[in-house]
C-alpha cells in the first residue's frame, strides 16, 4: 500500500473530500479515466452538500460508458466491483488495499445506494423524472441522461415499428416459391422464413454468422417487397447502407451478384438497388458536430432501409438512423449477433437478438409460417414464446447454414468452437492436420522470427498457398504499367485497383493496440522485416507500397474512418512521365474505381500492415493471422476471438506468444450493460 493509500484508513465514502482521494487513486492506478473523476467534480460544484454514493456511481457510470455499457447495473456493481471497474482478470485482486474496488464496494448495501440516489437533485427516476437532472435511474440501472435518451428512443422507436402491421400481398405464398424453388424435406429453410416475416411488419432482423446467406436472403426480400409495387407502377423507394466504406463496398459487389441471378422480371430487377452507402453519408453528416442533415424535421426520402453489419452499430448513431427515418418506412437489419459489439457505447444488435438462439415464436407465428412459406418448424427444437414476452422474437430470424464453411473447413469448426466456447475442442481443430486451412503459430519469445516468415509469406503448418505481405508487394512491381504512360492512362487505374486488390489477400490482426503484440510494434515489426528483405525501399514516413488507415473522418477528402489506401507512385500529371507519390483509395461511393490522394493532404492516417479485430470488422482477407498478446486483458474474449477468425476466407491462423492465453480468451465473453427492450412498454 502506498503511502497516499494509507491515508484513507477510515471509509472513504462519509465526506465528498475522502471520495475524491479515492478517486484519485483510482485514476493514478489506471482503473478510472481523468475523464470520469472530471465529471464526478463537475456534478460536485454545482451541488451543495452532493452525497459521496451518489457521485460514486456518477464515476462508475461514466467509466461503464467508457468501456461500451450504456448503464451502471448497481446491483451487478455491489457483486462484481472489479467488473464494474473493468479491471484486469489478474494481478489487482492479490493488492491487499483499502481502495481496491471489492473493497470500497463491500461497505455499501443495494437499498442505501438507491435511497442515496432518489434523495439527490442530480438524479431523475425513470421517464417520469425531472428532466435537467443529468442522471437517471431506471431500476438498479444508472444512466447519464444523454445515454438513457438515447436507449428510450430507440426502444420506443422499434416497438412502434413492431406493432405497426404491413399488408403482405394476397400471393404471398406463390411469390415465395418462386423466389425459393429449392425444397429440402426436413431441412428448414430458414432464409425463406426470413422473408416471409418480413412482410409483417415495418421491423425486421436478419441475423447470422458468415456463409449463413444473409445478402441473398435480403436481395430476395427486396424482390419480394418490390415486386407487387412495380406492377402497380408504385415501385418502392430503396436505399442500402453499411457502418464502413469498407463494408459498403463489400456488399455493392456482393449484392450486384445476387440482383443479377435472382429469377424475377426484368423491371423488377431494375428497382433493386446494388449500391451501398455509409450510414454517415446517409444521413448526411455535419462536420464538427454530432447532428445530420436528415433528421426527424427532415427524414430520409426513401420506403425501405436495409443496413447490413448492423452489429457495428452503436446505441447514438441508432438513435440517430430512426430518428431519420419516415413513420412508414421499413427497417431491416441484418448482421453477425457473435461478433464484437460497437466500439462505441452499445450492443443494439446483441440486445435485439437476445432470443434468436431460442427462437421464442408464438403458436400463431409458427401457424402462420406453415401456412405461408410451407415450412415446418416441428424439428427445429425452438423454444415456444409469449407475444407480450417476446414480440420482437416474432420480427427475428436466425439462419443457422453456414455455405461458405462446409464439410472439412477447420476455419468454420473453429469459429463453432469458439462461438460455443469450447476451447478444449476448438485447441483440437488447431492441432489436426487433417484440416489444411487452419495453422497455430507458437512463438519462441519476443525475437521469434517464426511471424516475421509468416508475415512475409504467409506460411505456416496447414496452410498450404496462403499469402503474406510479399504477394501484394509483387503485384506493384510486376505489373506496374510503362512509366511513359501518363495518369490519364487506364492502366494506372487497373493497377492500383489489382495491388489494392492484392493487399486484402492476407492481413495481420491484433488484439491491443499497447505492447510488444499490439498494433503498434506489430506494424513496426512488420515494416522492419518487409524492408529487410528488399520488398520495400524505407521503413519510415511515406514511401512507395505503405498500406495507410485513415484514423478519423475527413470529410473535405471524402475519406472516412477505416478506408485502406495504398501509397504508389504515379505519373505526375496528364502528360507526363515524371512520378510521384499518391494514396491509392478504393471508392466507396458505389461506383466502384479508385481515387488517388497526395500524401501531404492525408494528416490523420497510420501504417496499417496489422489492424485491430474491432478496425477489421466489415472486412475480409483471404488469409489473416491474429496474433495474441502475451498476457490476458480485458479486450480478449470469444467474441473478440470469433470475429478475428471469421475474417479470414481461405485461410487462418493463430499466432500465440504464450500457451494458455487463447483458451481463457474463449472461455470469457463480452458484456455490454443495458435497457434495451427490457423496460415494460409504454
Amino acid at each position: 500500500m502506498t503511502h497516499a493509500e494509507a491515508a484513507i484508513t477510515l471509509p472513504p465514502l462519509e465526506s465528498t473530500e475522502g471520495l475524491f482521494r479515492l478517486l484519485h487513486l483510482w485514476v493514478a492506478r489506471g482503473w478510472l479515466r481523468p475523464l470520469d473523476e472530471a465529471l464526478v467534480r463537475f456534478f460536485a460544484e454545482r451541488v451543495a452538500m452532493a452525497d459521496p454514493l451518489v457521485l460514486l456511481a456518477a464515476a462508475l457510470t461514466s467509466h461503464q460508458l467508457g468501456h461500451g455499457h450504456v448503464c451502471l447495473d448497481l446491483a451487478q456493481a455491489l457483486l462484481e466491483p472489479d467488473f464494474a471497474l473493468s479491471l484486469p482478470p489478474e494481478g489487482e485482486a492479490s493488492l491487499n488495499s483499502e481502495v481496491l474496488p471489492s473493497v470500497v464496494l463491500a461497505r455499501l448495501d443495494l437499498a442505501s445506494w438507491r435511497q442515496a440516489l432518489l434523495a439527490s437533485p442530480l438524479v431523475a427516476e425513470g421517464t417520469g423524472g425531472e428532466r435537467s437532472r443529468p442522471l437517471v435511474l431506471s431500476g438498479n440501472r444508472l444512466y447519464l441522461r444523454r445515454y438513457w435518451n438515447y436507449e428510450r428512443a430507440v426502444d420506443v422507436a422499434l416497438r412502434r415499428r413492431l406493432a405497426e402491421a404491413s399488408e403482405a400481398p394476397a400471393d404471398l405464398p406463390e411469390r415465395l416459391g418462386a423466389l425459393f424453388p429449392e425444397q429440402v424435406p426436413g431441412h428448414v429453410d430458414w432464409q425463406k422464413l426470413a422473408c416471409a416475416l418480413a412482410t409483417r411488419a415495418a421491423l425486421s432482423i436478419i441475423t447470422g454468422g458468415p456463409g449463413t446467406g444473409k445478402t441473398t436472403t435480403v436481395v430476395r426480400l427486396l424482390a419480394l417487397l418490390q415486386g407487387p409495387r412495380v406492377e402497380a407502377n408504385r415501385p418502392l423507394r430503396i436505399r442500402l447502407a453499411a457502418p464502413t466504406g469498407k463494408a459498403a463496398a463489400r456488399l455493392t459487389e456482393s449484392i450486384g451478384l445476387q440482383v443479377q441471378g435472382l429469377n424475377v422480371a426484368p423491371a423488377v430487377k431494375a428497382r433493386i438497388p446494388t449500391e451501398v452507402t455509409t450510414v454517415h453519408r446517409l444521413l448526411g453528416s455535419r462536420p464538427g458536430t454530432r447532428h445530420f442533415r436528415h433528421h426527424r424535421g427532415n427524414p430520409l426520402p426513401l420506403d425501405v432501409l436495409v443496413v447490413d453489419e448492423a452489429s457495428m452499430i452503436d446505441l447514438e448513431m441508432m438513435a440517430n438512423l430512426l430518428d431519420a427515418l419516415p413513420a412508414s418506412a421499413r427497417l431491416i437489419l441484418l448482421g453477425d449477433k457473435d461478433q464484437l459489439a460497437s466500439v462505441e457505447a452499445g450492443a443494439v444488435l446483441g440486445d435485439l437478438c437476445r432470443d434468436a438462439e431460442q427462437g421464442f415464436y408464438t403458436a400463431q407465428t409458427r401457424a402462420w409460417l406453415e401456412a405461408i412459406a410451407g415450412e415446418s418448424l416441428a424439428a427445429a427444437e425452438l423454444s415456444e414464446g409469449r407475444a407480450d414476452e417476446h414480440a420482437l422474437a416474432q420480427q427475428l430470424v436466425m439462419l443457422r447454414y453456414s455455405r461458405r464453411f462446409g464439410e472439412g473447413s477447420g476455419i468454420g469448426e473453429l469459429a463453432r468452437c469458439v462461438n460455443q466456447q469450447r476451447p478444449e475442442d476448438a485447441r483440437r481443430v488447431l492441432a489436426d492436420r487433417a484440416f489444411e486451412d487452419v495453422a497455430t503459430c507458437r512463438l519462441q519469445g519476443e525475437h521469434d522470427q517464426a511471424l516475421e516468415r509468416l508475415l512475409l509469406n504467409g506460411a505456416a503448418r496447414g496452410t498450404s498457398g496462403a499469402r503474406g505481405y510479399r504477394f501484394y508487394l509483387g503485384v506493384l512491381r510486376e505489373q506496374r504499367p510503362a512509366a511513359t504512360a501518363d495518369l490519364a492512362d487506364p492502366a494506372w487505374l487497373a493497377w492500383a485497383g489489382n495491388v489494392l486488390q492484392a493487399f486484402d489477400s492476407f492481413r495481420l490482426l491484433c488484439a491491443v493496440r499497447k505492447g510488444p503484440w499490439g498494433v503498434e510494434a506489430v506494424n513496426q515489426r512488420a515494416t522492419r522485416a518487409l524492408y529487410a528483405s528488399g520488398l520495400i525501399e524505407s521503413d519510415h514516413h511515406w514511401y512507395e507500397g505503405r498500406p495507410v488507415l485513415m484514423t478519423r473522418n475527413d470529410y473535405g477528402l471524402g475519406l472516412m474512418n477505416g478506408d485502406i489506401g495504398i501509397a504508389l507512385r504515379l505519373p505526375e500529371a496528364e502528360g507526363s512521365s515524371r512520378l510521384t507519390l499518391r494514396v491509392a483509395f478504393p471508392r466507396n461511393d458505389g461506383q466502384g474505381g479508385v481515387r488517388f490522394v497526395l500524401p501531404s493532404r492525408l494528416t490523420d492516417v497510420e501504417t496499417v500492415y496489422a489492424m485491430t479485430v474491432h478496425k477489421s470488422q466489415g472486412s475480409e482477407f483471404e488469409h489473416t493471422a491474429l496474433v495474441l498478446p502475451d498476457a490476458l486483458n480485458p479486450v480478449l474474449t470469444k467474441e473478440l476471438i470469433y470475429t478475428g477468425i471469421t475474417r479470414a476466407r481461405r485461410w487462418f491462423s493463430l499466432i500465440e506468444p504464450r500457451p494458455g492465453v487463447f483458451e481463457e480468451a474463449v472461455r470469457r465473453r463480452v458484456r455490454r450493460l443495458s435497457g434495451l427492450m427490457l423496460e415494460p412498454a409504454g
